[in-house]
């Protein structure tokens, strides 16, 4: 049975409530905030840091002038783990998702409050599917299966009973509402497993024979499963196999390099839908089929801030409210969120690319880049001058790292590339020259350091062999789920710990 003309009349009014918000960004995110504030003032953290009194937003960037780094919120978050409450948010909190180490190498872990769970992770999922039917009158998305990709909880804490940690997409899993499970694949349990040797011919099992219209997940875990699938079928694309397979919602990592990939499992009537969601909360979603741009999502529990990437490394920033950004703009996003994360850096970089409505595209992380020359390379010129050659040498990449070799007595500094291709070029010569060349066209800071070699030597390659990465995250327990390899560093780490494998 086809539930999706229900499913449009029930989630036709997430479009509405969006296209209201045109002209009245400060008054939503103002009521956001109002229910934040009076939560934060019931928190033991608001007590020590005065926040008690907190009634506006006046308030809140007097009282609270600097970011909250995941630092000085560690201890409190411990806390939350041990079973203490009203610490970061009202009551108990029992969901952690385990997020990507910090610079002293612990993990992170962001408290998944009920509230977050109920006002941004799902109420931002809603969103997605919404826009997707609204956009595209013929879908028949609930004529079928979801096939929704996840991670699995952790064993590395000594947690008390009925605390979980782990990656987001496990939470989630873990805590939807078991009338969903009657649309998706795998079943929870297969879901959750750890061991991704075990878990890929489980995954591939489970959904090979369904009746699969729609998929969610990180493109690059995803593109392992569907040639598995197709591999296990004697296929030629995904739709041999899922004929009315139509859409792909996807996040976690650009889709740019493996676009090409999909191209070739999938047909030309694949569609692609991009959300912004991470494990601090659910942030933007494509609303436009010629636009890549997100829609932020102003009322999703969560109130939005900006620094100018220029004052990321200040000790006091200005920090700017949704109603003040610039459109072309490049700016680190700063959250406070119905997580107990208070005016939190996330370590992203967006782009505002329109006011009204407030669009963002995603520009990188504040620590995923290459400044070691003052070139400033972003992860989304990386990725725009590799799509660039792949395309030109009729090659596909796997999975790629890169880093700054500093200068020495007979050399210049240069960025070395570890890069391990899914299909060669027929020169990794020729690609480290078009790839150079690339980025001077992508990276004008770039271009200047490298012209006449003055300050810069040309980009080298270092191929990587097969399942390089793999290994590697295999080897920091990070294999799978919605794990990520670091693409810029600032510093040789962690390509040198990479290198070791190949």
């Amino acid at each position: 049975m086809n539930f999706t003309p229900l499913a449009r009349v029930l989630l036709g009014r997430r479009v509405k409530e969006a296209l209201s918000w045109t002209g009245h960004t400060q008054e939503i995110q103002l009521g956001q905030l109002d229910f934040l504030l009076r939560n934060l003032r019931q928190t033991k953290w608001g007590a020590e840091k005065g926040l008690s009194e907190v009634r506006s937003y006046d308030d809140f960037r007097r009282l609270l002038p600097s970011v909250s780094a995941y630092a000085g919120l560690r201890p409190y978050v411990m806390r939350m783990i041990a079973g203490e409450k009203d610490v970061l948010w009202p009551g108990l909190t029992r969901n952690f998702a385990q997020s990507s180490g910090t610079s002293d190498g612990k993990s992170k872990y962001i408290p998944v409050t009920p509230a977050s769970f109920s006002r941004s992770h799902y109420k931002g999922g809603s969103s997605v599917v919404s826009h997707y039917l609204n956009l595209y009158p013929d879908s028949r998305i609930f004529a079928g299966k979801s096939f929704i990709l996840g991670g699995s909880f952790a064993n590395e804490l000594n947690l008390p009973p009925g605390v979980r940690v782990g990656d987001l997409s496990a939470n989630l899993i873990e805590n939807i509402n078991p009338l969903v499970n009657l649309t998706r694949v795998p079943s929870k349990r297969i879901a959750l497993l750890e061991d991704w040797a075990v878990k890929l011919p489980a995954l591939v099992s489970a959904a090979a024979d369904c009746d699969i219209t729609n998929i969610s997940g990180v493109p690059s875990w995803f593109l392992t499963v569907l040639k598995q699938i197709i591999k296990a079928k004697g296929a030629q694309t995904i739709h041999d196999v899922w004929p009315n397979l139509e859409v792909f919602f996807h996040g976690g990592i650009s889709m740019a390099p493996y676009r090409e990939q999909y191209s070739h499992i999938t047909n030309p009537k694949m569609r692609y839908l991009e959300c912004y969601n991470a494990s601090e909360g659910f942030f933007a979603v494509q609303n436009a089929i010629d636009d890549q741009a997100m829609l932020l999502l102003l009322d999703c529990g969560t109130f939005f801030e900006f620094i100018r990437t220029e004052e990321a490394d200040s000790d006091r920033p200005e920090i700017i409210p949704a109603w003040k950004v610039e459109e072309g703009e490049i700016y680190e996003l700063v959250i406070t969120s119905c997580n107990g994360l208070w005016r939190y850096p996330l370590g992203d970089t967006v782009r505002i690319e329109s006011v009204e409505p407030l669009k963002i595209t995603i520009a990188g992380r504040t620590k995923s880049y290459i400044n070691a020359f003052g070139e400033e390379l972003m992860v989304q010129n990386a990725e725009a001058a590799l799509t660039k050659v792949c395309t030109a040498l009729d090659c596909e990449i796997e999975n790629y790292t890169a880093a700054p070799v500093y200068a020495s007595d007979h050399s210049r500094g240069r960025h070395e590339w570890l890069i391990e291709f899914n299909r060669e070029p027929e020169s990794i010569d020729e690609f480290a020259r078009q790839l150079d060349l690339a980025l001077q066209q992508e990276n004008s800071d770039y271009e200047a350091k490298r012209s006449h070699g003055i300050f810069l030597d040309p980009l080298t390659i270092v191929k990587g062999r097969k399942g390089v990465f793999d290994k590697w995250l295999a080897a920091t327990g990070k294999l799978g789920g919605q794990r990520k390899v670091p693409r810029l560093s600032n510093s040789r780490h962690p390509i040198d710990e990479i290198l070791k494998f190949n």
